[in-house]
């Protein structure tokens, strides 16, 4: 409990010295890390096997629970092509289409975030500047708000947060993204095989 309460006193200090910008960058990174937890689970394949197989199992109905994307749209895939055997493209890309937009659920949020972390340190780097020249002008170098030390130091930690915010959910996104563009190529590849008629 008293680790806690130090650990809580330490992180409230820190967003003190950040001045006013860092309310703004806190709430960025939680709504970041919780849209990116959103992005993993939605960007979840499935089975490992390929989706030839996958469709061939579905077929012959071995291949029925569905624990990720992939899987789902398989299954609706083989359901589609079932109940409408003859100019099933058409039906595919209707039945696909939420998958489809499932793809790219909050990416644009995460990459405007990413973006406005980093300017929005440097805001606050803006803003300790200022203080600290408005402090050198007046020459209170140890005002309440704490003169040259205090400015510089808020300049520093603001853009310390920035940064802390960007680039881990830089990486991330990259992750994420090449995970999204390896789903877009397999719904296509299952739309192609069932159409085609190949399994």
């Amino acid at each position: 409990m008293l680790l806690m309460e130090t650990i809580l006193a330490e992180l409230l200090a820190y967003v003190d010295k950040g001045g006013y910008v860092m309310p703004p960058l806190i709430v960025a990174t939680v709504v970041l890390w919780l849209a990116i937890g959103y992005r993993i689970s939605l960007l979840q394949r499935g089975n490992r096997r390929s989706v030839r197989i996958l469709l061939s199992r579905a077929k012959k109905g071995k291949f029925t629970k569905a624990k990720g994307l992939i899987d789902r749209a398989v299954l609706t895939g083989v359901e589609v092509v079932r109940t409408h055997p003859t100019g099933a493209r058409p039906y595919l890309d209707d039945a696909f289409s939420p998958y489809e937009r499932d793809l790219q659920k909050y990416n644009a949020l995460i990459t405007s975030i990413i973006a406005v972390a980093p300017l929005l340190g440097l805001l606050g780097t803006v803003v300790g500047m200022i203080e600290t020249f408005d402090s050198l002008g007046d020459m209170s170098l140890y005002s309440q708000s704490g003169g040259i030390a205090g400015g510089i130091s808020q300049a520093l930690f603001t853009t310390q947060m920035g940064l802390a915010v960007a680039i881990p959910g830089l990486l991330v996104k990259g992750f994420l993204d090449r995970q999204q563009s390896r789903l877009e190529l397999e719904l296509a590849q299952i739309k192609d095989l069932l159409t085609a008629g190949r399994v």
